[in-house]
């Protein structure tokens, strides 16, 4: 526990420094940080999260973002959430991915998820990741998102791995490839 512990406090003195808020050193890349942890560690990165998005003397204004509320939000806007659970029990769950997919889409989480304003300072926590499978994949999202959120550094707290290349999510699935990202510590 203490090495996640370590790591996360690494983190909060990264974001606030001026070389992460302004994408510095990063060859003209995208200002996109993936925090990689353990699965088994999620509810101390819950727990750091809620503290980092309460905690009014950082240097930087964290905008948390959660996938899994995106989600909900997206599933309420369509009037699917109440009925889910009948549509599963009378079609299957695998046709009821599939009819959740068709709106559940990239362009549907990215406008759920983007800050309305984007100032100097702001850092973007996409965090949920997990409990959006398999809806939502981050490797796609990000794709989707770096045209709307260009000014502003991108975190993405993820529960799995990241070797610079692919994202494996739970360290169990397929990788999926995005290089686009910098591991964040």
């Amino acid at each position: 526990m203490s090495d996640i512990l370590e790591r996360l406090d690494k983190l909060k003195t990264r974001i606030q420094e001026e070389d992460f808020l302004k994408g510095n050193g990063l060859s003209n890349e995208v200002n996109i940080h993936i925090f990689c942890y353990d699965p088994a560690d999620e509810m101390a990165v819950r727990y750091f999260t809620e503290q980092l998005v309460a905690d009014q003397d950082l240097a930087c204004h964290v905008i948390e973002k959660n996938l899994y509320k995106a989600f909900l939000e997206i599933c309420d806007d369509k009037r699917i959430t109440k009925g889910a659970a009948s549509m599963e029990e009378k079609k299957g769950k695998e046709y009821l991915k599939d009819q959740i997919l068709r709106f559940a889409n990239n362009k549907a989480f990215v406008e759920k998820i983007k800050p309305e304003e984007q100032r100097d300072g702001d850092v973007l926590l996409i965090t949920g990741v997990g409990e959006v499978f398999p809806f939502a994949r981050v490797h796609a999202l990000l794709e989707a998102i770096q045209p709307e959120v260009p000014n502003i550094p991108i975190l993405v707290m993820y529960p799995g791995s990241f070797n610079g290349r692919q994202l494996r999510l739970f360290d169990k699935l397929e990788p999926n490839g995005y290089y686009r990202a910098f591991n964040a510590i």
